[in-house]
């Protein structure tokens, strides 16, 4: 047996965004890159911010010694104290940098926390539509992953998630701007929820960590913001990146902050930290620490895509594809349209096939755990979203008369 079996059995899952991605790959190969309309994956495409830019050169030409060499497996002291001070600016808490740990971003965080409080067999609840690496992330540290709906508008509902809590529940996930339906949870859903988790922690004994997912904090729309999460539960953990904030997903940044009133506090980021270190990360890269700790008030241009979302919106209602506004991300969330193959099972799979018979990447939303559906990424040039128009026109009118 080559690999281990659960490797394997992962394999045969693995996230539909890859496979449509290195689907995409092979028709840009074949067709050229311009014949293909490539909605796949969510790789941010704007240029970094000129002050992240300036801030990175200024670092390689730094003449201060041991520039690259290992520093604590938490981070350089000064980065951690630059998100200390980003977080407490955006959860209304008074964090400090002990409060803080920098990782191989936030994926490589989420790993973290996961790797630091889930004993084998520990339930962690999360929301559908959810982040398709949510469930290898949790498997990977012996969890198992509980999910729950959302409410039919793709807001956060209180209720559904108190219903799944149980004794084994070590963690409730929540992404806010959702990725994929574009969601940003309410401030008052969040109360709601923070009332749950008390309340379900005094009656067994075990209050459930929150674990706030939001490397999408900062692009959200129509004048919205997106409002502060852990000052509301004190067994709160914030994970996030610099992958969209700045643009630098390739640059692999991220990091974990808890409230500062969380239990156990020392106990915790001493865990967090180890884990950091036998997970394999050892500590975040040290240039894009120093360059984000300087920067990390700047922003990518994320109006373009605000323009992109009306441009794709526009193009799929000539389609008549029905789809979820987004409140933030860069994704649309679109319902299969009525047509296709008879039987009911798996049409948003056979809808993304079918779609790339004329040249269109999508994902189908069984990756997202929410059949039916499909995601876009509009991460993409304006020329690819006008020239797809003709493409989507023509795959759903085929599709509405099989």
């Amino acid at each position: 047996m080559p690999v281990a079996t659960a490797v394997k059995a992962n394999l045969e899952r693995s996230s539909w965004i890859r496979r449509m991605f290195e689907d995409g790959r092979a028709l840009k190969a074949e067709f050229g890159e311009e014949n293909v309309y490539d909605f796949s994956l969510g790789n941010p495409d704007l240029e970094p911010p000129k002050a992240f830019l300036d801030a990175l050169k200024d670092a390689v030409g730094s003449p201060e010694q041991g520039m690259h060499a290992y520093m604590p497996n938490a981070g350089f002291p000064s980065a951690r104290a630059a998100m200390a001070e980003k977080i407490s600016s955006e959860h209304g808490v008074a964090a400090s940098a002990e409060d803080v740990i920098l990782t191989v971003g936030a994926a490589g965080a989420l790993n973290v926390v996961l790797k630091t409080v889930l004993n084998p067999g520990d339930e962690v609840v999360v929301i559908r539509p959810y982040f398709a690496e949510y469930g290898f992330y949790i498997s990977n540290h012996g969890g198992v992953m509980r999910t729950v709906d959302a409410a039919p508008d793709f807001s956060l509902d209180p209720g559904a998630v108190a219903a799944a809590l149980g004794p084994q529940t070590a963690a409730v996930i929540i992404n806010t701007p959702n990725n994929p339906s574009g969601r940003v949870y309410d401030r008052p859903s969040l109360e709601k929820l923070a009332a749950v988790l008390t309340a379900h922690g005094q009656a067994c004994g075990r209050a459930p960590y929150l674990i706030l997912d939001e490397p999408y904090r900062d692009i959200v729309y129509d004048g919205l913001a997106a409002p502060p999460v852990i000052d509301a539960y004190p067994e709160s953990i914030v994970v996030s990146s610099f992958s969209k904030t700045l643009s630098i997903p390739g640059e692999r940044l991220g990091y974990v902050g808890v409230n500062p009133a969380i239990a156990d506090k020392a106990l915790l980021m001493a865990g967090l930290t180890m884990a950091n270190r036998i997970l394999g990360f050892v500590n975040a890269p040290a240039l894009v620490q120093r360059a984000a700790a300087a920067s990390w008030k700047a922003r990518a241009d994320v109006a373009r895509y605000e323009r992109r979302r009306t441009m794709l919106a526009g193009v799929l209602r000539i389609a008549q594809i029905e789809h979820a506004k987004p409140e933030g991300a860069f994704y649309l969330f679109c319902k299969v349209p009525e047509g296709g193959p008879a039987s009911a099972g798996g049409r948003d799979v056979a809808f993304a096939m079918h779609l790339k018979g004329f040249h269109i990447l999508a994902v189908p939303g069984e990756g997202f755990g929410y059949p039916g559906w499909f995601r876009l990424s509009y991460c993409v040039p304006e020329r690819t979203i006008e020239d797809s128009a003709v493409a989507w026109a023509e795959a759903v009118r085929n599709w509405r008369s099989i």
